[in-house]
């Protein structure tokens, strides 16, 4: 029987979490977190149903690692290239920033040098796992504060890297120039190599396994490619969730990276369920209640400092201050590449008891509360344009002047954000003299929109009183045209309590957030997933010659199929 032991742990884990993770979800409260507590309930510290952890973190590592390989996927190495100023610029800030801080306050609280600068590594990190899952539940991947977030994470995620070839140096138990620079030149190397042959091999590869029309093949060789690439990457000494991300960049690359992704999804659920779960066994309820007060007043040090680092680090870069608050919010927990690196450490003398286990307590906490965190967020932001005293540093009109500039006009258009669908919206507006008001909460947005002459204003959309101050009563139409689908909904919902009769079309990118947004009181939703369909068809019809009323029929045939999913 000892042979069905895995078999026996993932009956308990899953089943426990299945159970938990309803609850939760009954309650409206973050799943992840369940999970998490059923790790505690579970774990050899509490009722002892899983003894043998080791087994657990084996596939919670694969766990991670497939769920950094989806993030690969949906990325590309074309969209990577595009956040390089983010990653490099904001990831190099906050990392800096953590050590740096947590450096001084370790070194006024009487820790030596090499073991403060370590402390700045373990706090410096955010759990790559819990965030990111968390943005895409909540569809935020590929927004503005989504994209900063996943910018820093990779730098992180990448900065483990020297961080692990430093431990031997600071524990006294290596040279410096010579060893750390070397490793570090080589490891580098390898990585460049590994993905260059993967980058040269993958296309053909999928190719050949996709011509047989065999499906079990073409799952088979995904996981090969994951976990062969993975593996070969932490030779350099990179962690195998790094490795499987940068295989997801690869993969990405290619024709086939929806199917891939697609046969991926359930695999990934599992194993990055038994994650959340591993963290959760971490947590010893003996060492937190008599730490408590220590542990607890490390938690808020962490968090608070955490979040005041990386709003820091979004504002230097001139981010939109709904983005900072948002990314503050979400970065604020110690990441378990932390715990990797305090696994690392062991025996180094580093790092003593009781600070060990109170910060590998305090991580565990953090990571917990993220979810929530990351479900709170949004609220947090909503006053943002509301601070007077930001709105003078960053030189724009705050929503409150607009009482005085739109207070004579009525029947005016609303334009919720000032991307290119706001500046095209607001430029026809213009040529057909229809009066019309921008609100928008980036900062640069605001500033190009007003050299234009246009009547833009600085304020959340999603504030009930940025809303009354643009005229929402008076207004004939609000159009929200912003990157956040949540922040897109909360603003539908404030918007119909506020004004009743306002007509209020909504532009996003899938389909999936048509009905959301439909229940929270939108007229229209215009899914651009949707529209590019549309337009595609027109095209390919009109180049055949089709007449334009079969255009229009097959054009609206579409728009009711979309529906109906």
């Amino acid at each position: 029987m000892q042979d069905l032991a895995y078999l026996q742990d993932l009956v308990v884990i899953l089943g426990l979490g299945i159970v938990v993770a309803a609850i939760f979800h009954k309650f409206k409260l973050p799943s992840i977190a369940g999970l998490i507590v059923v790790g505690l309930i579970v774990g050899p510290h509490s009722l002892g149903l899983i003894n043998n952890v080791h087994q657990v973190d084996v596939l919670a590592e694969i766990g991670v690692a497939l769920l950094l390989f989806g993030i690969g996927l949906e990325l590309s190495l074309e969209k990577l290239r595009r956040l390089w100023k983010l990653i490099l610029t904001g990831g190099l800030i906050q990392v800096g920033l953590s050590i740096v801080t947590a450096f001084v306050i370790s070194r006024l609280l009487g820790l030596p040098p090499n073991t403060a600068i370590f402390v700045g590594f373990l706090v410096a990190l955010s759990s790559t796992a819990i965030v990111l899952r968390g943005l895409q539940q909540r569809s935020e991947v590929d927004t503005p504060h989504g994209r900063l977030i996943l910018g820093i994470l990779v730098f992180q995620d990448f900065a483990v890297v020297p961080m692990m070839l430093l431990i031997p140096f600071l524990s006294g138990q290596g040279g410096f120039t010579q060893g750390v620079f070397g490793a570090m030149l080589s490891s580098l190397a390898i990585v460049v190599g590994v993905l260059f042959t993967a980058y040269l091999i993958v296309p053909y590869l999928l190719g050949f396994i996709a011509k047989t029309r065999q499906r079990h093949l073409f799952i088979l060789a995904i996981f090969v490619i994951c976990s062969g690439t993975a593996w070969l990457i932490t030779i350099s000494g990179a962690t195998l969730a790094i490795g499987a991300f940068l295989a997801g960049l690869v993969v990405a690359g290619t024709e086939y990276r929806h199917q891939a992704l697609a046969d991926l999804i359930s695999f990934r659920e599992v194993f990055a369920s038994l994650f959340f779960v591993s963290i959760g066994m971490l947590l010893v309820p003996a060492v937190l209640l008599e730490n408590l007060w220590s542990i607890l007043i490390l938690l808020v040090a962490i968090l608070l400092g955490k979040s005041l680092i990386v709003f820091v680090t979004a504002f230097i870069i001139r981010m939109p201050l709904r983005v900072c608050l948002l990314s503050a919010v979400a970065l604020a927990q110690i990441g378990e590449f932390s715990l990797v690196l305090t696994f690392a450490a062991k025996g180094s003398g580093l790092i003593g008891e009781p600070l060990e286990s109170n910060l590998l307590t305090a991580a565990v906490l953090s990571m917990f509360l993220t979810p929530f965190a990351l479900a709170f967020g949004p609220r947090l932001a909503a006053g943002a344009g509301k601070i007077r005293i930001l709105n003078r540093l960053l030189n724009v009109a705050p929503a409150e002047d607009a009482i005085d500039r739109i207070h004579t006009i009525k029947d005016h258009v609303i334009i919720g954000g000032y991307g290119f669908a706001g500046l095209e919206l607001a430029r026809v507006l213009d040529d057909c003299n229809i009066p019309n008001a921008i609100v928008d909460i980036n900062i640069a947005n605001v500033h190009t929109a007003t050299q234009k002459g246009a009547r833009a204003f600085f304020g959340d959309i999603t504030s009930y009183e940025v809303l009354m101050q643009m005229g929402a009563t008076r207004a004939k139409e609000l159009i929200i045209v912003i990157n956040d689908p949540s922040a897109a909904e909360r603003a539908v919902r404030i918007a119909r309590s506020l004004a009743p009769d306002l007509y209020i079309i909504v532009r996003t990118h899938y389909l999936l957030d048509i009905e959301p947004l439909l229940a929270a009181g939108a007229n229209e939703v215009i899914a651009a997933e949707q529209e590019s369909a549309v337009e595609v068809a027109s095209r390919i019809l009109k180049r055949r010659q089709i007449d334009s009323e079969q255009i229009y029929r097959q054009c609206t045939l579409i728009r009711s199929h979309t529906e109906d999913e």
